[in-house]
């Protein structure tokens, strides 16, 4: 059986895959956060969205320039391994195959499901969200695993769709709010005042964490992106510039329509009622389904990561059968069992993101945390050596490149886990126990399992 993804993606399918995986969920998923956290204060709100769209932004940069000197089968693992070390490369690999991608994927089923009970007057904590949770979550498998090229197309189209609704409400707004003063006073009078400023903003940094991540997903194509090294800083760079802008667009759109309050108290009613006061119950209701297919676009291109996270380990020789996890199958070219391993931790970690944050008392007692934050925060731990390593090795790149935006970016990851202990405060301590014990098996599987020939 081939072992060998073949090279079917191009640089629209990239950006597409970074503009698609980032927006659609986080930005109606987490911008009722933002605005209770900060009291409805929207000047403190953006500048939340800016830091974390600059930390987003150095980082991809730093990545789009490793990308062009490294190319294997899995682009965070290749930079990992190629600046730290093989050791460290497969424990970034582990991480993303059994904690990150699994974890995003799964809470991205669930707020697809959200807002399509929404939608249906259903309950978002009821039986029926969390079915079709459920269901959202085999069809993007299906989809990615039976037909990857289908799944690409998917993503382009998702893409172009989700920007209709954001756009939208961005621009018309921004102009019916200037016309009718709500903007100005939803920018000048914050609802409550909070205890911190300082303590909201981390916070609120946190939650937009959630909302820019998972860009670096688009790297687990690059076995399968056309001219990579040309094509995939390309893509990194100008779908982070294309988020950024739109997210803020967007925010600032919302305080042109409806009050800071009534968002605030209406919690995942908030963004249908903003798009039925601009454009009716009819118009608001279409782009709602919009949002819906937004969600669903971002979860496929998590699935596209989903689905080659052991693949990439296996490649490697390293992590759980080998063998079998980098077997390709001749007639979709897709890594069938590392698909079917990474929809069924999906599954299981849909199962504890319900457990632990949707019942009314937690199953898993001081193990419950947030599974939609706190993995985001570790990555950004998991970065710090390998800027670190890159700014020492590459001594025939110029000071940007080298040094300037290396340091910039640990400066960001450092930012991004100061804030996640502000915010989630003993949380972090639980997470990092199950984390450690998650990594602590994959030591059992960091072998190289290449046979020997004997000489």
């Amino acid at each position: 059986m081939d072992t060998q993804l073949k090279k079917k993606y191009g640089l629209f399918t990239a950006i597409s895959m970074v503009v698609g995986i980032v927006i659609g969920s986080g930005v109606f998923f987490k911008a009722e956060k933002i605005l209770n956290v900060t009291g409805g204060n929207l000047p403190l709100g953006i500048l939340a969205w800016v830091i974390g769209g600059v930390i987003m932004m150095v980082c991809s940069y730093v990545f789009a320039v490793m990308a062009t000197k490294y190319e294997y089968v899995n682009g965070v693992v290749d930079y990992s391994e190629v600046t730290v070390g093989k050791k460290y490369g497969y424990m970034v690999g582990w991480f993303f195959a059994t904690i990150y991608y699994p974890t995003l994927t799964s809470v991205l089923a669930w707020v697809s499901a959200r807002y399509t009970a929404v939608l249906f007057g259903w309950s978002i904590v009821g039986p029926e969200c969390m079915v079709l949770s459920a269901l959202f979550l085999v069809a993007s498998f299906a989809i990615n695993a039976l037909s990857p090229k289908l799944a690409g197309k998917f993503q382009v189209t998702t893409t172009v769709i989700k920007l209709i609704p954001l756009i939208l409400m961005g621009v018309v707004g921004v102009i019916v709010g200037l016309a009718s003063g709500l903007t100005v006073e939803n920018f000048t009078n914050a609802v409550t005042e909070v205890a911190s400023k300082s303590g909201a903003l981390l916070t609120a940094v946190c939650a937009t964490a959630f909302a820019y991540e998972g860009w670096v997903i688009a790297t687990s194509i690059n076995a399968e992106l056309r001219d990579a090294k040309k094509n995939l800083p390309i893509a990194l760079l100008v779908g982070a510039a294309i988020v950024i802008v739109v997210y803020i667009l967007y925010y600032v759109g919302l305080a042109g329509v409806v009050t800071n309050a009534l968002l605030m108290a209406n919690g995942q009613e908030g963004a249908r009622l903003a798009f039925s006061s601009l454009f009716s119950n009819i118009g608001g209701t279409l782009l709602f389904v919009f949002v819906i297919i937004s969600c669903l676009g971002t979860l496929n291109g998590l699935m596209m990561g989903c689905t080659r996270g052991f693949y990439s380990l296996a490649a490697r020789n390293v992590g759980p059968a080998p063998e079998s996890m980098k077997e390709v199958s001749p007639k979709t070219n897709m890594a069938t069992n590392s698909s079917a391993l990474g929809l069924l931790l999906a599954m299981i970690w849909l199962a504890y993101f319900f457990g632990a944050n949707l019942v009314e008392k937690s199953w898993f007692g001081v193990f419950s945390f947030d599974s939609s934050e706190l993995p985001i925060i570790t990555v950004y731990a998991m970065y710090i050596p390998m800027f670190l390593a890159f700014l020492i090795k590459e001594k025939n790149l110029g000071f940007f490149k080298r040094v300037l935006m290396p340091v910039l970016g640990i400066v960001g990851c450092l930012f991004m886990v100061y804030a996640a202990i502000v915010s989630h405060k003993m949380a972090v301590v639980w997470y990092l126990v199950v984390f450690a014990a998650i990594m602590v098996i994959g030591a059992f599987f960091a072998k190289d399992k290449t046979p020997k020939i004997n000489q």
